[in-house]
């Protein structure tokens, strides 16, 4: 799908050697990937590096000069590898303040027990401003165009739910989907590109299973124009069809 003139866009930044190690699954990007679609929002950009203050600055700065939007997750936390709020502060060339408000907030919950590791997670780059935490623990926070979010997944999407009133989202993505059973991709790949080179602004993609009941391909076509959508279901399905293609199934979403 052409990227639509005005189309508002971002990128996610995920920071931290577990995910690259494969010690821990990432789960954060699908979730914000459907949250940033919610809001008409493109996500046209994945990045995942480790704990390495110049490749997390470097990332930063090459994603939120080309994107509307950057979205970091991981590296706030209180330990030594923690380097997130370091690395946004280094690209935008700010010094880091322990941040009054979490402070206090801490202060309420550990009292005397509030060490200098936990005071690393007060920091936040001048003139950034907090993201909400609902779940437990401080709050991220926003500098420029970045969200700097934790990568703790349900303390991640609760940290979303105060992003998304601060985004400029644009029209909202329509998805459907046509299945095709008994048909492997190669006999499928002519209709399905006619019909995608004649629709330039939408995305039309195959994706195929293998079940137990059989093998075929899932023909998903997504555009911000419901009625040129609805129209392209049509045409697919005809072209298929003319193609000597049965067993075909739409299917909403």
């Amino acid at each position: 799908m052409d990227r639509a003139e005005g189309a508002v866009t971002a990128a996610v930044l995920i920071i931290g050697d577990e995910i690259l190690s494969g010690r821990t699954q990432d789960t954060n990007l699908r979730d914000i990937a459907r949250y940033l679609g919610a809001h008409g929002i493109d996500l046209c950009e994945a990045r995942t590096v480790p704990d390495v203050h110049e490749e997390i600055v470097a990332a930063l700065n090459a994603l939120r000069t080309r994107y509307d939007y950057v979205i970091t997750t991981g590296g706030i936390g209180p330990t030594h590898d923690d380097i997130t709020a370091d690395a946004v502060a280094a690209a935008f060339g700010v010094e880091l303040h322990e941040h009054p408000d979490i402070l206090a907030m801490m202060t309420a919950r550990w009292g005397d027990e509030l060490n200098a590791a936990r005071r690393r997670m007060a920091r936040v780059p001048d003139g950034g401003e907090l993201v909400n935490n609902p779940v437990q623990g401080p709050p991220g926070f926003t500098i420029g165009n970045v969200f700097v979010l934790a990568g703790v997944p349900q303390i991640m999407r609760g940290m979303l739910q105060d992003v998304g009133p601060r985004l400029k989202g644009g029209a909202v993505v329509v998805a459907r989907t046509v299945r095709v059973e008994g048909s492997g991709e190669g006999a499928i790949a002519a209709p399905l590109e006619a019909v995608a080179k004649a629709h330039p602004a939408m995305s039309l993609g195959s994706y195929p299973f293998y079940e137990a009941g059989g093998y075929g391909s899932n023909l998903v076509l997504r555009g911000r124009d419901p009625d040129e959508v609805e129209a392209t279901v049509h045409e697919l399905i005809a072209a298929l069809q003319a193609a000597g293609i049965a067993n075909i199934t739409r299917v909403e979403g």
